[in-house]
């Protein structure tokens, strides 16, 4: 394992000033992309999708709590399954209770929305210890209208806002005709009982949630995973696997 350069006190603060300044850069064009996102134009909710929790069935509206704002984790658990996707319960670990006491300081909401009938989230949720809102779409539309459950037979590929051939010219054809689940997370506004979608992100786009990495990535040894450079720090590292496997 190579080590980071050995250098004296002055030497490390010239060169960590010198990466504050590209630091400070990428932060100032983080705002300016923020305020991008925050700019998009929305999507009127018509559709009546319906969600069944520990209170019953419900409407979407109803997983704003009151709340202006709501964010949804798709969380991939497909019907079949009897535990969820790894990567997304790597994801859900790090959503704290203060994480959402804060989310919900400022109006707004999270759920967890997954495809699998809610008696077997309810017990996945009890297992994982964790109190944050899930609810089950199963037998909706909703998933696959928000493109985080394939199927071509019942609606056209779509995922990361790229379509079968552009999936196809991308090199990664397995998504042309994939069946099965992926991530995702998504941002609605409510006014009074209307509801509208404002943002979604997929791929890597749900690092938003992943405050393990963001940590990691201060960090001398990184996420310690094949694809990072410099690429000698670990002498085994770790598959791009946010899923955190032991």
């Amino acid at each position: 394992m190579k080590r980071p350069e050995t250098v004296t006190r002055d030497e490390w603060l010239d060169a960590r000033r010198e990466l504050l300044a590209k630091e400070k850069d990428l932060t100032r064009a983080q705002d300016r992309l923020n305020a991008e996102r925050r700019r998009l134009p929305m999507v009127r909710m018509d559709k009546d999708y319906r969600f069944t929790g520990p209170d019953g069935e419900v409407g979407l509206v109803e997983l704003f709590e009151g709340r202006r704002q709501l964010v949804v984790q798709h969380f991939m658990f497909d019907p079949s399954w009897d535990q969820g996707c790894p990567s997304c319960t790597a994801m859900a670990d790090d959503l704290s209770e203060g994480a959402l006491a804060h989310l919900a300081s400022r109006d707004t909401a999270f759920s967890a929305v997954s495809r699998a009938p809610y008696p077997k989230l309810a017990a996945y949720r009890r297992e994982r210890g964790w109190t944050f809102p899930w609810y089950s779409s199963h037998g909706s539309d909703f998933n696959y209208d928000f493109h985080v459950s394939l199927d071509p037979a019942v609606t056209p590929t779509e995922y990361n806002f790229r379509d079968a051939a552009a999936w196809v010219g991308a090199g990664q054809e397995w998504l042309a005709d994939y069946v099965g689940e992926q991530p995702g997370v998504s941002a609605f506004l409510r006014e009074g009982d209307e509801v509208f979608h404002t943002y979604s992100a997929y791929g890597r786009g749900v690092e938003v949630m992943m405050q393990a990495y963001r940590l990691l990535d201060i960090t001398a040894l990184g996420r310690q995973e094949e694809w990072e450079e410099p690429s000698d720090r670990v002498p085994d590292a770790w598959p791009a696997d946010p899923g955190f496997p032991r």
